[in-house]
């Protein structure tokens, strides 16, 4: 998250999700191969659907990035997919991602030592710093880690996907976005990929 974070000084939302949710991929599915896991070729297709998909829906605030902060955001993605890989072994996911979250904070607050003088508080940012924190991020991640030992990985990184597209939906229910033709064929690229690449994982598993 310190690597997410500071990268997002420098790039734009487009450029940053590409990177993050790239290198989540990258990651996980690249494990899952060295692990021997096999991917068919409508399961590959059905991945670079999704990550099409993806590109589609973010390429217009996608810019050249700084080289910098580019490799900060392809760190994060690095991190996010190899968490998500260790939650897949985690039997207890609540108290799991409730030390992980401490052990988080200790970090932040260290690093926020170095920040301080540049800091800039409010009371509706700490509120949303604290909503992020617990509800869509702690939760969520609680959820994750329940439900990671029971799928695939390539289904898991696949899935992670989903989370620009949601974000543009939230978009519109909460603030009001409009919903835009580029949206709408990139959530059905996205989600029609993830599709495949389930439905081919289970027709593995089943075989």
């Amino acid at each position: 998250m310190i690597c997410f974070s500071f990268a997002y000084i420098k790039l734009s939302a487009g450029t940053g999700a590409l990177l993050l949710f790239g290198f989540v991929q990258i990651t996980m599915v690249g494990v899952a191969l060295i692990q021997g896991q096999k991917m068919s070729a409508v399961a590959w297709l059905g991945l670079s659907l999704a990550m099409l998909g993806l590109v589609y829906l973010v390429s217009p605030g996608v810019s050249a990035p700084d080289p910098l902060f580019a490799i900060l955001m392809a760190l994060a993605g690095v991190a996010w997919g190899v968490y998500s890989l260790c939650g897949a072994k985690v039997t207890d996911p609540t108290s799991s991602t409730a030390s992980n979250f401490m052990y988080a904070s200790v970090l932040a607050v260290f690093v926020s030592i170095f920040t301080f003088e540049s800091a800039h508080f409010t009371t509706k940012g700490i509120a949303l710093a604290l909503a992020s924190g617990i509800f869509a991020s702690g939760i969520g991640y609680a959820i994750w880690y329940r439900v990671l030992p029971l799928i695939p990985v390539t289904s898991a990184a696949s899935l992670q996907l989903s989370v620009p597209a949601l974000a543009a939906f939230g978009g519109i229910i909460f603030i009001g976005e409009s919903l835009s033709l580029r949206l709408l064929i990139s959530v059905l690229a996205i989600i029609g990929g993830i599709a495949l690449v389930i439905q081919q994982n289970r027709k593995a598993s089943d075989g």
